[in-house]
């Protein structure tokens, strides 16, 4: 019988209600990454139950969005599930090369894959949550260094061990083939494969060949319209004064664009979608996150796609169906 491992233990894949599949359940203060606040969480994630969701995905990489470097906080995500009635199912993954730990980057493809297995089968860290799926799995802005290359490598070995999905992190959309062509390379279903933030570029054309060469796409960064890039840890030693950073707007209209053409092609069992929210980005995005939070994806992104001819069983294929294959074992 296929199970969905949260972190309360195994659930039924029939169980899951509406999914969630790409979040941060400990990163939503303005102004950072990390932190522990169960109350926080809870506070957030109430809404979803009376919207049809009954799981949320935490992909959460050792370190950063709201997981500690060696995981320990992870068992606070149980207080979190039972106080909000939610299923909620963690995720095991190093992020980009700037942000990991120094374990991490100290570790082989062998040591890594052993941990993320570890991780799946006994718990995080040297906790007892285990996780149930593996991401996100970072690859950086138009590259990949050797230790992000090693780190996908070992997720990817990971998950030929464990059967759990894959769920990976594209900085800005790109490297998206390059990432496919680790999975091949290490032997993986691409089906089992979900290429993340593929809607901060917004190519059909880009799309549609990552879903046919057999991989599943997440349009999973719904009301973040402004977005900074986040490349490294900011510094403390930085120069006072004017400064240039890096940042773009994607109107949501026009990730309901992507999500409609997709869906009248035939793709519509190969798409998930979340909201990557977290407090960094809130502030940003005072319309969407920021008055909204969970509740803008259902309120307000999934009229959009009824307005562009997305049925209702469509959306659920998306929303329920599809996340809950990806995450059931046998």
């Amino acid at each position: 019988m296929p199970f969905v491992q949260t972190v309360l233990g195994p659930v039924a894949d029939t169980d899951l209600g509406r999914v969630m599949a790409h979040e941060h359940v400990f990163s939503l203060q303005p102004g950072g990454w990390m932190g522990t606040d169960v109350d926080a969480a809870v506070a957030a994630l109430l809404p979803l139950r009376d919207l049809g969701f009954g799981t949320v995905v935490d992909l959460s990489p050792y370190g950063v969005v709201g997981r500690d470097p060696d995981g320990a906080n992870a068992v606070a995500l149980r207080e979190v599930a039972v106080r909000a009635g939610l299923h909620i199912v963690a995720g095991t993954a190093v992020y980009l090369e700037s942000f990991a730990p120094d374990w991490a980057r100290e570790a082989s493809v062998e040591e890594l894959a052993a941990r993320f297995v570890r991780d799946a089968t006994v718990g995080i860290g040297s906790t007892s949550v285990r996780a149930g799926v593996l991401g996100e799995q970072a690859t950086g802005l138009d590259t990949i260094s050797p230790f992000e290359e090693r780190a996908f490598r070992a997720a990817l070995q990971a998950q030929r061990e464990t059967g759990l999905a894959l769920f990976t992190h594209t900085t800005h959309g790109t490297m998206a083939h390059e990432q496919l062509d680790l999975v091949v390379a290490e032997g993986v279903d691409p089906g089992r494969v979900v290429v993340g933030h593929l809607d901060t570029q917004l190519s059909a054309d880009l799309a549609q060949s990552l879903l046919d060469r057999g991989a599943l796409i997440a349009v999973d960064t719904i009301g973040k319209q402004v977005w900074d890039f986040f490349l490294g840890p900011v510094g403390g030693d930085r120069a006072e004064g004017e400064f240039a950073k890096q940042a773009f707007f994607r109107a949501d209209t026009r990730r309901a664009d992507l999500v409609a053409g997709l869906v009248e092609r035939g793709y519509v069992d190969r798409i998930v979608l979340a909201q990557d929210l977290t407090g960094a980005e809130c502030w940003m995005n005072p319309d969407t996150h920021g008055r909204l939070g969970y509740r803008y994806l259902a309120e307000v992104f999934v009229p959009m796609l009824h307005e562009r001819g997305v049925d209702e069983d469509q959306v659920e294929t998306m929303l329920a169906r599809t996340p809950a294959r990806l995450l059931a074992v046998a």
